[in-house]
């Protein structure tokens, strides 16, 4: 498994260099697809394997083609429509329709080689879904995403069992989605759910209106708190951690305050692994550096750790916002290096002791 996840990795890593000179669906489909397909071990060259522009008749039209059918025992069992990376899946969804009931396959898969969609049909059967079960980002893999594709490797795919997931994804899929867009804008429906369980009074409008913002606030304070637990469960489990980092998580988690977390712009969102790496930098830091000096501040695209809440003296940045992550010094060649775990911020610890030191020399004279 260790190693389908790295190829995997490899493949997203690949995926974010090339994607902006692929200009047409064969060159996704090249560069892209097919060698998703070689990586879940299927033989790309065997046609009893993979049967490129598969004809799927449909009613009265005939010689109907889909861009791949995987094959087992001479039937399809995975159909695949695959468009240019530059177009935007949804308005395809129809066409991919058409061709599942055609067929023996029991799952269709849509993508243009960054976004993969699967399909089955557990709203009717023999009718593909109208929503997919499962839904993979290449520019945003998730371990957990990886687990679930490893399903669909050739040695390891099994119809029952993945139709035996697959209603389970599909709604943790849709429940996620629900929760985010009321993380972001608590719905008057969703407010008065708890309001039914806080409030005995009268549910008018304006009392729902002063509650929506009460409600977002106490969402996100325990969101956070349950971040803190984690993390002081990751540094106490750590055989890398030592004694006094562990002595300090206390004050680092009271210092960790929501109104600290939710201080950044609102589409910036602070991870639990971003909250956990500056801890970890922190602690290292505080060896030469007053802890009070050393602040975090978030952006979109990297984590920055910096003395006297100043962007002018940001120590380090985390990158751990795509499937590589890194950790880069500020120091003169901006060095960045490659991570695999929060824990591995403690192999460059002189380092960022060295970045720090630099930077509080400079603010004594």
């Amino acid at each position: 498994m260790e190693e389908f996840k790295q190829q995997m990795k490899n493949l997203a890593s690949r995926l974010q260099r090339v994607k902006d000179s692929i200009h047409t669906e064969e060159a996704t489909k090249t560069s892209l697809i097919m060698p998703l397909l070689q990586i879940l071990g299927y033989d790309i060259f065997n046609p009893e394997e993979l049967v490129p522009e598969f004809v799927a008749d449909v009613g009265i039209k005939k010689g109907e083609k889909i861009d791949y059918a995987i094959m087992r025992d001479n039937d399809p069992v995975i159909l695949i429509e695959a468009k240019s990376v530059n177009e935007v899946l949804t308005k395809h969804d129809s066409q991919l329709f058409r061709y599942f009931g055609t067929t023996k396959a029991k799952f269709a898969i849509l993508t243009n080689g960054i976004e993969y969609r699967f399909f089955t049909d557990l709203d009717e059967q023999n009718k593909m879904d109208q929503k997919p079960f499962f839904t993979i980002d290449m520019l945003d893999l998730k371990d957990v995403e990886i687990l679930e594709l490893a399903k669909f490797r050739k040695q390891d795919f099994d119809v029952v069992n993945v139709l035996t997931t697959a209603s389970e994804l599909k709604y943790t899929g849709e429940i996620k989605q629900y929760l985010s867009r009321q993380w972001e804008d608590p719905s008057e429906e969703f407010v008065k759910v708890i309001l039914q369980e806080i409030y005995s009074g009268v549910k008018t409008k304006k009392v729902i209106e002063n509650f929506r913002e009460l409600v977002k606030n106490s969402l996100i304070q325990y969101v956070n708190d349950k971040v803190n637990e984690k993390l002081q469960k990751a540094l106490n489990s750590s055989s890398e951690t030592t004694p006094d980092m562990k002595a300090s998580i206390e004050n680092e988690k009271e210092k960790l305050s929501p109104a600290e977390n939710t201080s950044q712009e609102e589409e910036v969102v602070t991870t639990e692994e971003e909250i956990e790496g500056y801890v970890t930098v922190k602690l290292i830091l505080k060896e030469e550096i007053d802890p009070s000096r050393i602040f975090y501040r978030d952006n979109k695209s990297y984590f920055n750790v910096l003395l006297d809440n100043s962007i002018r003296k940001w120590v380090c940045r985390l990158g751990f916002n795509n499937s590589q992550k890194y950790i880069q010094l500020n120091d003169p060649a901006r060095t960045m290096y490659k991570i695999e775990h929060v824990n591995d911020i403690l192999t460059y610890k002189e380092e960022l002791l060295a970045v720090a030191k630099a930077f509080d020399l400079v603010s004594n004279k």
